[in-house]
């Protein structure tokens, strides 16, 4: 874990120092926190920016939740995506609810449990550039029309974050269930983890390559109000976002290729490989 203090040049600090540890060398970073782009000022954005760049380009995969409040991501009206989940250069982690048997997965669906229980957060960012491994996809509005996807689309992954379906945690010696997308993000790094693991190297950044996997660009992206939801992706009239913080200070989690790779939160196999979700529809 890196700490640093409540601050966006503390944030960015603790994010930086991660990437750049040459100790303990993560090779893949766990993000849990944020907020909607639009209250980032121009300057701490493109700093940010500038390090998550940094971490793709030295092959460290960087795993950030996409927000728990739908598509308004906790900013009032409008639709908003949570930062820096809307990073080109992040893995952006959103929710889904999901329903099992034994250890198959018999449901799983976009992650919304109404005003009081949060959903995952997803869109289209108002902030950055359409990536080039997304190019040629499409979003579709709820009455049915198609148009292609303009700039970067969030989130590109997800995973269980209902917290009626949800993680077994101890917090000060009481055992309890949580849930957000703050939990995903740990999820997925902790596979990343496990197959850099596999294969004795990083998996490096990973988004190019799971969008141009066989059969994952299926699922159209979503936005309250102006689209709609469909499996794999945070969207609609969430009203809770989580956000973790402790005495003060941000946590982050960079996680190492080696013997600690099963020290993660959950199963990362409970998102099976085959079942990698993706945001947008490709055309």
């Amino acid at each position: 874990m890196y700490f640093a203090p409540n601050s966006d040049a503390g944030f960015i600090d603790a994010v930086s120092r991660a990437v750049h540890d040459t100790v303990n060398k993560p090779s893949v970073i766990s993000i849990s926190w944020g907020g909607p782009e639009s209250i980032w000022t121009s300057q701490s954005l493109a700093a940010f920016n500038s390090v998550l760049q940094s971490a793709a380009a030295l092959g460290v995969t960087v795993c950030a939740a996409s927000g728990d409040s739908g598509s308004s991501d906790g900013a009032g009206g409008g639709n908003h995506v949570d930062f820096p989940a809307s990073s080109p250069y992040v893995l952006a982690c959103g929710g889904t609810s999901l329903s099992a048997s034994g250890s198959a997965i018999t449901h799983e669906v976009v992650w919304n449990d109404g005003p009081q229980g949060g959903a995952g957060g997803g869109g289209v960012s108002a902030a950055f550039a359409l990536p080039a491994w997304q190019d040629g996809l499409s979003v579709v509005s709820s009455a049915g029309g198609k148009k292609p996807l303009a700039k970067r689309g969030v989130p590109d992954v997800a995973g269980d974050a209902s917290p009626l379906t949800g993680y077994t945690v101890l917090v000060a010696g009481t055992q309890t269930v949580v849930g957000g997308t703050s939990a995903v993000a740990p999820l997925w790094a902790g596979l990343i983890a496990r197959i850099s693991a596999a294969r004795g190297a990083p998996a490096g950044f990973v988004n190019p390559k799971l969008y141009k996997a066989a059969g994952v660009q299926r699922h159209h992206a979503g936005q309250q109000r102006q689209f709609r939801g469909i499996r794999g992706l945070g969207c609609l009239h969430g009203t809770r976002q989580s956000q973790w913080s402790e005495g003060g200070r941000r946590t982050i989690v960079g996680r190492r290729v080696g013997k600690e790779v099963g020290n993660q939160l959950g199963n990362p196999f409970a998102v099976p490989a085959q079942d990698v979700n993706v945001p947008m529809e490709r055309s």
